[in-house]
């Protein structure tokens, strides 16, 4: 099993060469807190881009490893501190909090 810091970088290698997640799910979580949501799952976003990119667009499929799934609501965390408390966040294996 790879370690947190290896299944980490694993991610962020990925989402450089996948900036336009961030964005999708950097849009959909503020449009939930618009609406009225203070918590809601990092699941149901990245189901809802999965949803968008697939359904309601046009060109590649898009395949993103449920095992990044939790690094986006640690980012979101990181670049929201103000919404902190939007994602349910559980510490991964290896994770040092």
């Amino acid at each position: 099993m790879k370690s947190f810091a290896e299944r980490k970088q694993d991610w962020w290698n990925w989402h450089c060469a996948n900036p336009e997640v961030w964005l999708y799910f950097e849009r959909f979580s503020l449009e939930a807190i618009n609406k009225g949501r203070t918590r809601i799952s990092h699941w149901l976003i990245m189901n809802r881009i999965r949803w968008e990119v697939n359904i309601v667009t046009t060109g590649e499929d898009f395949k993103i490893s449920n095992d990044y799934i939790a690094f986006y609501a640690r980012l979101w965390n990181a670049r929201y501190p103000q919404y902190k408390n939007l994602f349910t966040i559980k510490k991964m294996i290896g994770e040092i909090c």
